[in-house]
């Protein structure tokens, strides 16, 4: 009998039984964490990896049967070069495939330029900012501008375990408490008006887990990292807890759970007044979006 997984608690699994173990951990989680309700329209942000491909799938897989529950997927094109335009082809296949509605989108579209412009105008002037931070505000901005625009009400994302604990601690070592507060299975630290709220499914779901289920399922995925992430404070956190990993077996799993104990009180201590841009009007920590105030720098 061949094993392709170890489990948490030792036991080893077979193909059949380690998709059934992955998707039923799934399943509790949305149950659990109640991350969709009687009625949705969910859109989830696809990028042609492998966290959101299986996100899509799962969600679409666990709701097909309820008509009241629709799941949709959004392509941002961030125009990486040939990363992007591999992840766009991957992730229009697999749609067309498994009859997915799929929106598709760009930076230049959007903002006028692509990613890799951008970051080089951030660069002439002399801002610090990794591309990996300029993407991610982007991204942030747009993903609930679409998700209002069609009028979803909940917006999905592939974060993992993995990415969860990496986030924790990115928080712990920069001290930036009430942003650790918008962290959980669900974003945000409280309902705002014009905030879609995000949910991830695969919050108790490690990356191997992931990677592994996504390539039993055959998805057509490119797993190599974003060429743009070299450099990343995020990846310099993610090489560190592999390595705790390593020696260490479920600190991934212990960070997590640690700040889902002390979660309720953060979120309560940082539940401030909803701000507005004043320049755009999207949901901001301060008077501008950290959006607006990346273009107003860089113009």
């Amino acid at each position: 009998m061949k094993y392709v997984y170890s489990s948490p608690s030792g036991g080893k699994l077979t193909k059949e039984e380690f998709l059934t173990y992955f998707e039923k951990k799934v399943r509790k989680t949305i149950r659990v964490n109640k991350l969709v309700g009687k009625k949705e329209k969910i859109l989830v942000a696809v990028s042609g990896g492998k966290d959101s491909t299986t996100t899509l799938y799962l969600l679409n897989k666990l709701n097909h049967k309820n008509k009241n529950v629709s799941v949709e997927g959004l392509f941002i094109d961030v125009g990486i070069g040939d990363y992007s335009k591999v992840n766009k082809k991957n992730i229009v296949e697999f749609c067309e495939k498994h009859k997915l509605k799929l929106h598709l989108t760009s930076f230049r579209e959007e903002f006028g330029y692509n990613l890799c412009y951008i970051r080089d105008l951030v660069k002439a002037k002399g801002i610090k900012w990794k591309s990996c931070t300029v993407c991610g505000i982007l991204k942030r901005n747009l993903l609930n501008r679409k998700a209002k625009e069609l009028k979803a009400t909940k917006l999905a994302t592939g974060h993992n375990l993995d990415d969860e604990a990496q986030a924790i601690m990115m928080n712990m070592f920069k001290n930036t408490m009430p942003v650790m507060a918008r962290l959980g299975s669900t974003s945000g630290v409280s309902k705002q008006k014009g905030f879609v709220p995000r949910i991830k499914p695969l919050y108790m779901s490690s990356e191997e887990e992931v990677k592994l289920y996504s390539k039993l399922m055959g998805f057509p995925v490119k797993y190599d990292f974003c060429p743009c992430r070299v450099g990343a404070y995020r990846k310099e956190v993610a090489d560190l807890l592999n390595t705790f990993e390593k020696n260490h077996k479920q600190t991934k799993y212990s960070i997590v759970n640690s700040l889902l104990e002390i979660l309720p009180e953060l979120k309560k201590k940082y539940k401030g007044k909803v701000s507005y841009c004043t320049q755009c009007g999207e949901p901001s920590s301060g008077k501008v979006c950290n959006s607006c105030n990346l273009f107003n720098k860089i113009k």
